[in-house]
Order: C-alpha cells, then structure tokens, then sequence
C-alpha cells in the first residue's frame, strides 16, 4: 500500500488534536494554573468580608440609611451609590520595618515601606473586586487577563471566543483578529457595555460585591483609612489575582512553545505516517483513517456519537457553570478515548 502524502490539511488537524493533548496533560504549569484559580474565589470572598469590615467603620449602617433617607426626600440630593472599588489606606512610619519580600509579588508597584531618611508616608492602593478590576492598584488600569484565566473553561470552544487570545498574540495586540476576539471575548463574558448592559458570568461576579457608599461618585475621593495589617491581607489577594494570570500565561506559553517546534517538525514531513509517529512518541495515539476522515478542526465530529453530542449539544443552553464545566470535561474524556 502507497504511503499518504502530508498536506497542508492533514497538518492541520494532526496539529489541532497534538494542541488539544497538550492542554489535557498534566504538567507543572498546568498544575500551578489549576491550583491558583481554585483558591483565588474563596479568597476574594474572605478579602471582601475584610473590605466590608473596613466600610462600615466609615460608612456605619445607620449613615447609610440617614443618607438614603434623605436622597428619598430631596431631588437635589444624590450622595449615596454601590461601588465595589475601594481606596484603601495607612500610615506608614518613618522607621517602620517593612514585612514584605518584593520578590513574593507580581506587582513591582508595591513597594517596602522603610523610609529611612523619609518622614512618616500615607500608602494607599486601589483595591477593585470586579471581574475586570485592575490588580496593580491604579485605578486607571482595567484589565480583562484575569476574567479570561477565572472563564478559561467556558469561553473555551465559544463561536469566535478564544481565553488565550492575549498570549497568543502577545507583542501583536493591534491587528483584525485580536481585535475581534477579544470583542467576542468581552461580549460573552459581559465585560462591555458598562454596568447596565452586563451578562451573566460578569454581572453575577460584580453582583456578589457592591456597597453601598457615601459621596461623590469617584472612588478617588473617598479615600477610606485602615491599618497595616488590614492592608496586608488586601494585597495578598491583590497579588493572587496577578499570579492567576501569570500561571495562565506561562502555562499557555509552553504549550505554544511546544507547538511552534511541532509545527516545525510538520513542515518538514513528506508522508502522514511520519506526523502519526510523531504523535505517538508524544503520548497520543491517532491512525491516518481518522485524520482522513475528520474535519479541519482534527475532529471526529462525523462518528455517530460525536454527532449526536454536538447535536444535544445546542438545546438546553441555560445551564449553570458547573454543568457547563463538566460537560468539557466530559468532552475531553471523549477525545482521550479516541487517541
């Protein structure tokens, strides 16, 4: 029998299934991805209760309700809304020994605080418990890496939706098909559109942290007093959201850099069977039947029980994110049961 030759096709889909393996093995970095977005939820919703303490130290209940009470009354008063970012403050001593290990961060920003030569020094940093809050803690910088390594699961195989997209085209992040990921990306996750145009997954994220506060509507201006140690334990998750992106990122990277050397090898066979042995010294099993018959994506989707799951697959669409979680799930146990 003559051997297969390797088209551009057929590397394709063997390339698209080596990429779907990589992401399902278990390695460090994936590990370390994994066990970092696990413990950042329970995190943030012990950092609130922190940051609810704090508030309500300068926004007692009972100022609350006078300040709703009297906006009720008046139409020219308005002095009183939800925010859920927060300019969190202390003062730093002159000579007061700084805890901290700089190197512990992702954010370079947050500096030790011995002043030696320095007088005493007010430190605040802005604290944002949204989905795209920032976590550097500048106001300014909104940032959408973290709702994308939170959501990696479910943009993930989302029609125009890639959670990856930042890094893949890290370094080129002005060009059509950045800007259209990132568009499909924002709108799915409800990032767009400001507070009353938000769906599901950003809605209920920012829905579960929200208070209400006294003031003017910028948070700059309600500058709110803590101590160091309250302080701490703000940063600590500030800097837990910074390293879920980074294990993202570096998880991500080494997948692209192992497919960047595939790739290469591909370009470089003549015959199908040389890519399948490729695929096979890396732990996946494919035979050439199957590329031959699959789509471009380098799935089965023809085989009968592909089928009828993707076909089920588009009824009953308002499912919780558990459900949504672990029906990737079992869509991955399908694939490894193909290889």
């Amino acid at each position: 029998m003559s051997r297969i030759r390797l088209n551009s096709e057929y590397r394709n889909k063997i390339g698209n299934r080596m990429r779907v393996h990589l992401e399902q093995e278990n390695t460090q970095e994936h590990e370390a991805y994994l066990q970092a977005r696990e413990k950042i939820k329970p995190l943030q919703e012990e950092t609130w209760k922190l940051a609810e303490k704090i508030v309500r130290k300068h926004y007692t209940p009972e100022d609350v309700k006078m300040a709703y009470h009297l906006q009720n009354k008046f139409d020219n008063v308005n002095t009183i809304a939800k925010d859920s970012c927060f300019h969190f403050g202390y003062m730093s001593k002159k000579n007061e020994e700084d805890s901290h290990d700089e190197s512990d961060h992702t954010d370079s920003s947050w500096r030790g605080h011995n002043h030696d030569e320095q007088d005493d020094k007010y430190i605040t940093k802005h604290f944002d418990f949204r989905l795209n809050g920032n976590i550097n803690g500048n106001e300014s910088s909104r940032t959408n890496e973290f709702a994308y390594a939170y959501f990696r699961d479910e943009l993930k195989g989302r029609e125009d939706c890639n959670p990856d997209v930042n890094i893949e085209q890290d370094g080129n992040q002005n060009n059509p098909h950045w800007n259209k990921t990132e568009q499909a990306n924002e709108k799915y996750l409800g990032l767009n559109g400001g507070r009353e145009n938000q769906t599901s997954y950003s809605k209920e994220w920012n829905g579960d942290y929200e208070l209400d506060l006294i003031g003017r509507e910028y948070c700059r201006d309600r500058q709110i007093g803590c101590n160091k140690e309250e302080f701490d334990q703000l940063m600590i998750w500030q800097v837990a959201k910074g390293q879920l992106i980074q294990c993202h990122y570096k998880w991500i990277k080494s997948i692209l850099n192992q497919m960047k050397e595939i790739k290469l090898g591909l370009r470089g066979y003549r015959y199908l069977d040389e890519a399948l042995e490729l695929a096979t010294e890396l732990g996946l099993s494919i035979n050439d039947a199957e590329i031959i018959r699959t789509n471009s994506t380098g799935l089965v989707i023809y085989n009968p029980k592909n089928l009828a799951d993707r076909v089920k697959g588009m009824k009953n669409l308002n499912i919780s994110r558990e459900d949504k979680i672990l029906a990737r799930l079992k869509y991955e146990e399908q694939l490894k049961q193909q290889q």
